[in-house]
């Protein structure tokens, strides 16, 4: 199930923890300021950042599918 893979490996952070994470967040027009949000829940990329991109790519999946 695509909800359940970890994408950040150094703080266990799941897909469905980033778009938990996005439920709380009001504005859909911007995806670094999405990030910056998810970061501060979930604190992912914060170890060695590697998962980055991915992070950005989930938000930006869930975001256009609101």
């Amino acid at each position: 199930m695509k909800e359940n893979y970890t994408v950040c490996n150094c703080k266990q952070v799941k897909y469905v923890d980033i778009a938990n994470a996005l439920d709380t967040h009001k504005n859909f027009d911007d995806v670094l300021d999405a990030f910056k949000d998810v970061q501060k829940v979930t604190n992912c990329t914060t170890g060695c950042g590697g998962c980055y991109q991915s992070v950005l790519d989930i938000i930006s999946e869930i975001m256009m599918n609101k």
